[in-house]
């Protein structure tokens, strides 16, 4: 069973894209998406609990993941698939 995937995203965001792109790859039909875009408590939110200022951001369960290089490093070291079998 796939974990819970959150993504905050904006409506316009390639990375947010490919990162979404490479999640459906390895099996993952539903994503949380919470867009940042559309209310500054949400930016702030995403900033508060990541650390970080740029979209995605990434959750897989209780994991915090990261961008999307970050989740394509997982990929090509083979973690990726592991990560989202382990709830």
């Amino acid at each position: 069973m796939i974990p819970h995937i959150l993504m905050y995203t904006k409506e316009v965001c390639p990375y947010c894209t490919k990162a979404e792109k490479l999640l459906q790859l390895k099996g993952v039909q539903q994503i949380e998406k919470i867009y940042i875009d559309t209310d500054e408590r949400l930016r702030e939110e995403m900033m508060e609990k990541t650390g970080r200022r740029t979209v995605p951001q990434i959750y897989i369960g209780q994991t915090h993941v990261g961008g999307y290089d970050d989740l394509a490093a997982l990929d090509k070291q083979g973690l990726l698939e592991s990560l989202l079998q382990n709830v």
